[in-house]
């Protein structure tokens, strides 16, 4: 099987849109390989943090991302021989991740980084470019979307049960600047690909996004055959 023939699902959308938590269900549901591109980009700016580097120095935190010692297990996520699956979801790490997106050289190398994900029986690979730069030949291409203030909502319950304290106003207002950063920014802006299904999670659950991605991908199968 030629690597182009391997079938990719990606789903987009900006951040709290539930994107990651779908696409894993996804995935496991297809029996297929999971990207996480998103933790690719924390692990990047948590790597930058911890030796000192700042986010803006685009030339050392490019060659932090072509050197991450990262590795996905057993659903955690490892940088060299720490375990650092919540570390990486902290608002600050978070906050980095979109600023160190935004630098070219950074982007440039993770690209082939992130396509080396593409192995048979299949991938599901989720992000905020996957559908438009990453494998704009995917099988199927959705972008999850919702509101500022519903994902809000959902990044505070997350943080509240982690037993993290968080104000739900200034959530919002980082996610309205993070959106605005994303869909701004002249590398690979966050946006739906032309043939991408955009589903609006403001007012569905997990499952009820889960089923509607994997009917989408179903209906893109029976076309291409």
């Amino acid at each position: 099987m030629s690597v182009t023939s391997i079938p990719v699902l990606t789903i987009d959308g900006p951040s709290a849109s539930g994107k990651g938590t779908v696409a894993e269900r996804v995935a496991r549901a297809l029996g297929f390989h999971f990207l996480d591109s998103g933790a690719l980009y924390r692990l990047t700016a948590l790597s930058a943090m911890k030796h000192g580097v700042s986010l803006d120095d685009e030339t050392r935190v490019a060659e932090l991302a072509a050197t991450l010692p990262a590795a996905f297990r057993e659903g955690a996520v490892w940088l060299a021989d720490e375990d650092v699956t919540d570390a990486i979801r902290a608002e600050a790490v978070g906050e980095g991740a979109s600023k160190v997106a935004a630098l070219p050289a950074v982007r440039a190398a993770l690209f082939d980084r992130q396509r080396a994900y593409r192995q048979a029986p299949g991938l599901v690979a989720d992000g905020r470019d996957m559908g438009t730069v990453i494998f704009p030949d995917a099988a199927a291409k959705v972008f999850l979307t919702a509101s500022a203030e519903a994902r809000a909502e959902r990044r505070y319950k997350q943080l509240i049960e982690k037993g993290n304290s968080a104000s739900l106003p200034a959530l919002v207002a980082d996610m309205q600047a993070r959106d605005a950063r994303d869909t701004a920014r002249a590398v690979a802006p966050l946006k739906p690909a032309p043939d991408a299904l955009l589903l609006d999670t403001t007012q569905m659950d997990i499952e009820s996004a889960v089923q509607a991605v994997l009917a989408h991908y179903a209906l893109c199968q029976a076309r291409n055959k």
